[in-house]
């Protein structure tokens, strides 16, 4: 047993650390051995244990412990996209809408990365009831907020534990499953996280309109299971961590962990705060957003020269890491956009949160079909490039029906476009993580799902803020430029944007249709947004290169 206590659940294989030009088909056995041979590894070494093969009714509860911390964060999620806005206005604040989800994703994209190396020095386990314990307290103290600052706060906590239920759940498949079959696990993991999503937008809806207790009973019922996926993962998850003689603090980057925290806290006060709260010339954007992009340099080049970093940059110089990454980043941006303003559209045409719910339900039917289907044809072919640039011409279908909607569009449009996007969006998360995985090594994987991870995050923060930036920019000019010669304009214009029951109270003259196709320029605007992002993915995506995905954790096949 090493000296910093790591425990050791023979039998296994310890793989050493390699480094970026370690071939991706070299002899397996040269640097394979087991583990109850193996050397203590040196002070500035790791290695990275290789468990037994689990098969079976084992597996399957190991799995799905993890997957139940999943669906609980997408339900989580997707709840706060349909019930943002009355939340938003009981607060009396729509104009802050985007910070009810940035708030927790933020938190999402700054604990995703760091969870890898966590859980590589404490465990996957631990690191799990860690996430579910978070993200139980997150959601009671959103369901018990009276303020929208303690309502921020506790999504900010929520954020902080959901980041690690979706993270580590993956990494317990990485460590269980060889790559030829990681792409049908994978895509099982994002039903759950499909079913989730669409459960959660309906869930909320229906509890908003039904229960007297409104929108706060939406997140006090998720308390309980969240306790007893805990429970399960304490009991289930015996998953051994990187051997090391170094301390468990000294193998921490938190100068890495610190700086990414930081641009991303900056660059989203910045482009939330530029003309929504103060002009694009105040001095607060024009100092938060360089910043943070100086963070980024900063954290770029820590990263570079960190012993042990959170995110590998010298990774993200292969070409395959590289475009499936970006392509993460800028599909993750087009996906929240849709999910978040969809359902603020339909309730500007006058439709209810639990419609709004319904509607979203199809994404889910396409995340089920295609997530699956496509890991079944990597499985199959060991191929992926072709696949990854179907699943965006997909996604490209769906936000092309979004530009053609106006406050006439019948429903079944946004059905069949929350169908293509969920069809598209889900198999192109499965592809991209295995391409990512097939361009490392193994003692590599931890580090580059928590990279993927974090650029899904850091997309779906910034998504919804550029969104936000767009369509209270559009509507508050348009609203000036066309009512802002009416009496008590000044009066009306700002709880307009604040409070969508304002539409149902307008003051003489002020024609409602005129008002609502405001808001559908302002929506326009975010859709068109969305198109150049899934352009830029369907661009990167093509860029991949196809690595071999090997069918033995050891990625030895003559072993299999």
């Amino acid at each position: 047993m090493p000296e910093n206590g790591t425990r050791r659940e023979p039998p296994a294989i310890v793989v050493t650390q390699n480094d970026e030009t370690t071939p991706l088909l070299q002899d397996q056995n040269k640097n394979v051995i087991p583990a109850e041979q193996s050397q203590t590894p040196g002070d500035n070494e790791e290695q990275t244990v290789i468990v037994e093969d689990v098969k079976g009714v084992k597996l399957w509860l190991i799995l799905c412990s993890g997957w139940v911390g999943v669906f609980l964060g997408a339900v989580d999620a997707s709840i706060i996209a349909t019930l943002s806005a009355p939340i938003s206005s009981e607060f009396k604040s729509l104009s802050l809408l985007s910070w009810l989800a940035t708030a927790y994703l933020i938190a999402n994209a700054a604990c995703q990365p760091i969870s890898g190396r966590l859980t590589d020095i404490f465990g996957r386990g631990p690191g799990l009831i860690f996430s579910n314990v978070f993200f139980a307290a997150g959601n009671l103290i959103c369901g018990l907020a009276q303020s929208e600052g303690v309502m921020i706060l506790g999504r900010v906590v929520a954020g902080i534990g959901g980041g690690g239920l979706m993270s580590i759940a993956t990494f317990l498949a990485t460590d269980l499953v060889p790559l030829r079959k990681r792409g049908i696990i994978q895509g099982i993991g994002n039903i759950a996280y499909g079913s989730g999503a669409a459960c959660g937008g309906v869930f909320g809806g229906l509890l908003n309109d039904n229960s007297s207790w409104g929108w706060r009973l939406a997140f006090l019922i998720q308390v309980p299971p969240v306790l007893v996926s805990a429970a399960l993962v304490a009991y289930l998850v015996r998953i051994p961590p990187k051997v090391s003689q170094k301390s468990y603090l000294a193998r921490i980057d938190f100068v890495g962990a610190f700086l990414i925290i930081v641009f991303l806290v900056l660059l989203l006060l910045g482009l939330n705060a530029g003309g929504n709260l103060v002009p694009w010339v105040s001095p607060l954007p024009l100092t938060t957003i360089p910043l943070a992009f100086l963070a980024a340099v900063g954290f770029i080049l820590w990263e570079a020269k960190a012993a042990q970093p959170i995110i590998p940059v010298r990774l993200l110089l292969r070409r395959t890491v590289f475009t499936a990454c970006m392509t993460n980043l800028v599909c993750t941006m087009a996906n929240m956009m849709a999910l978040f303003y969809t359902p603020l559209y339909l309730q500007v045409r006058g439709n209810s949160a639990t419609e709004a719910g319904l509607v979203i339900l199809f994404a889910p039917i396409g995340i089920c079909i295609c997530s699956v289907g496509s890991g079944y044809l990597m499985k199959r072919t060991g191929r992926y490039v072709a696949l990854g640039s179907v699943s965006l011409c997909l996604q490209l279908a769906h936000v092309i029906i979004l530009t053609t909607l106006d406050e006439t569009s019948p429903k079944w449009h946004l059905m069949l476009s929350f169908f293509l996007l969920g069809s598209g969006y889900g198999a192109m998360l499965t592809i991209t993580l295995l391409a990512c995985l097939a361009a490392v090594d193994h003692s590599e994987q931890a580090p580059i799902t928590s990279a993927t991870y974090a650029f899904r995050s850091v997309g779906g923060t910034v998504g919804i803020t550029i969104a936000s930036a767009v369509y209270q920019n559009i509507l508050k000019t348009q609203l000036w430029d066309r009512f802002g010669g009416l009496p008590d304009a000044g009066v009306e214009i700002p709880k307009i944007r604040d409070d969508l029951d304002e539409l149902k109270h307008l003051p003489e003259g002020w024609n409602v249709g005129d008002v609502v196709s405001v808001f559908m320029g302002a929506f326009r605007g975010v859709w068109f947004t969305a198109l150049a992002m899934v352009l830029l993915g369907l661009i990167a995506v093509s860029l991949m290169k196809q690595h071999t995905l090997h069918s033995t954790l050891a990625r030895n096949e003559r072993s299999s």
